[in-house]
């Protein structure tokens, strides 16, 4: 009797398991991307926008793929942001940390590190400190 009831849980377990794959198989790609966006993420509120006094000439904003990955840069576009960073530096006698040039610049935080880094590699800037503490100067 215990085989005919095994029997029977395997029939329904395959059954349910072809017809999810039916379910699956007949939507298209964005509809499941779609719906994986609806699902409510559980742990840490989204940051919230944060005005700051009038930023001084905003950088116009790079598009954002769905995925969060900025499109790759050239190397002037990564020229042109070192040079507005630097331009701002000289202003702040007393320098700036990255959040702060971010903030003047318009610029999201995934495009610091870079324009950061060959600023220092130029020696068009200079830094002070660790980590977030990071001052950053114009030479």
């Amino acid at each position: 009797m215990a085989t005919s009831l095994q029997a029977t849980l395997n029939d329904l377990a395959s059954s349910f398991a072809e017809s999810v794959l039916e379910a699956i198989r007949g939507i298209s790609l964005n509809e499941l991307v779609e719906g994986s966006a609806q699902v409510r993420r559980v742990g840490r509120p989204p940051a919230r926008a944060t005005t700051s006094a009038a930023p001084a000439a905003p950088a116009a904003k790079r598009p954002v793929a769905s995925s969060g990955r900025l499109p790759r840069r050239s190397q002037e576009d990564i020229a042109e942001a070192l040079s507005q960073v630097v331009a701002l530096a000289k202003k702040h006698r007393e320098g700036l940390r990255a959040e702060q040039i971010r903030a003047e610049l318009g610029l999201q935080p995934k495009e610091m590190p870079r324009i950061l880094k060959e600023g220092l590699e130029k020696k068009a800037l200079k830094s002070k400190g660790q980590k977030r503490a990071t001052t950053y100067f114009a030479t």
